[in-house]
């Protein structure tokens, strides 16, 4: 039976059985978005493949797929299934504040995701314009901001980078404590 497996927002990795060989034949396999089937592509994959990659495709969207074996020896009837992509994750979805201090605080935010390749974390005093910015690497999902003045409230902005150059931004308040 024809599935898919390791689903993403924009892929997915479809599986069959094994019904023909190199010398027998070869595959074509249809895709649509169900809402849209006059978008149907297609791909040829030869007679020794049992899975393939599908990527580019839309978050949340549900796709009607079909295997056609072109066998020169038997007929195979097609096999299709549905496949419904998972909903886009979006960094940051959370920022959080702890360990604060007089003189600093601990931001952290999830998720961490492959698709950003970098962090912006911009803070400053409320009310006020002289905010500061901390680069973060896309890997990490977390820092400290350090040299804040005491029993101060700052706006905390984090930034995500998107391989696409896409931006996502998300703010937290954060207070310090009082000095000595």
């Amino acid at each position: 039976r024809l599935h898919a497996v390791d689903i993403t927002s924009s892929s997915f990795r479809l599986m069959w059985p094994k019904l023909l060989s190199q010398e027998t034949g070869y595959y074509t396999l249809e895709y649509a978005p169900i809402d849209d089937l006059a978008r149907k592509r297609a791909k040829q994959v030869s007679g020794a493949h049992t899975s393939l990659m599908l990527s580019n495709l839309a978050p949340e969207t549900t796709y009607e797929v079909a295997l056609i074996p072109e066998s020169n020896v038997h007929y195979f009837p097609p096999q299709t299934t549905r496949v419904t992509t998972l909903a886009e994750e979006i960094s940051p979805a959370q920022v959080l504040i702890s360990e604060s201090g007089p003189h600093s605080f601990h931001v952290s935010w999830a998720p961490t995701l492959d698709s950003v390749i970098g962090y912006q974390v911009l803070y400053g005093p409320l009310p006020g314009n002289s905010a500061k910015l901390l680069e973060v690497d896309g890997k990490h999902n977390s820092t400290v901001v350090e040299n804040l003045a005491p029993n101060t409230t700052y706006l905390v902005t984090v930034t995500a980078v998107y391989k696409s150059g896409k931006e996502k931004s998300l703010s937290a308040k954060a207070c310090t404590q009082e000095g000595e």
